[in-house]
């Protein structure tokens, strides 16, 4: 069983759970910590949460630098697995990650939950701020009064003077308002 078998069943799962809340966004491979790492699927709802999967097919040897990355912006995280992985899953992730099985049953891939994901306890504010375009972070600052002397800074003061100045159940929930706003933007539905 390939990636795509899997991708494709969980973003037909997902767009099923999620089918009555016209507020979830479902985005295919979203860029963290300016590009370093993609997720492969994130749902942005009333938190932030990324699926990354793992095929039968591939390797584990990404998944530290994944999860530091991904742990570092992200509310929630679960690996979704095939074979093998699914031993040696929870000795190499962090204990509020999820993971499902990918399991080929017939023509169709079944997902199974083996453990639900839970809040992540060390988010890094400016990880979560760097999800924002140039222009949604001026227009936020705008929007808390703090607009004179930043239009000429580089994104990275952005970030920081964003990620210093609300708290940062304030920050996720502006940056999952923003990308909600972007409307189709590489939505997957």
């Amino acid at each position: 069983m390939r990636d795509l078998a899997i991708r494709q069943a969980l973003l037909t799962h997902l767009a099923h759970v999620h089918r009555d809340d016209r507020c979830t966004v479902i985005v295919e491979e979203l860029g963290l910590c300016q590009g370093d790492a993609r997720i492969d699927v994130a749902v942005v709802n009333g938190s932030l949460t990324g699926y990354e999967i793992k095929s039968a097919y591939d390797t584990l040897d990404r998944l530290p630098g994944q999860n530091e990355m991904y742990s570092r912006s992200l509310t929630h995280v679960t690996v979704v697995a095939a074979g093998e992985h699914l031993i040696k899953l929870p000795t190499l992730i962090p204990s509020w990650w999820g993971i499902t099985r990918a399991m080929q049953d017939g023509e169709r891939v079944a997902l199974t939950e083996l453990r639900s994901s839970r809040q992540n306890p060390a988010i890094d504010p400016v990880a979560v701020a760097q999800l924002l375009w140039r222009e949604e972070l001026l227009q936020e600052l705008d929007a808390l009064g703090i607009c004179r002397g930043v239009r000429s800074k580089p994104r990275r003061a952005l970030w920081s003077i964003l990620a210093e100045t609300v708290s940062l159940d304030t920050l996720i929930a502006l940056v999952r308002r923003r990308l909600k706003a972007r409307g189709d933007w590489r939505a997957a539905r």
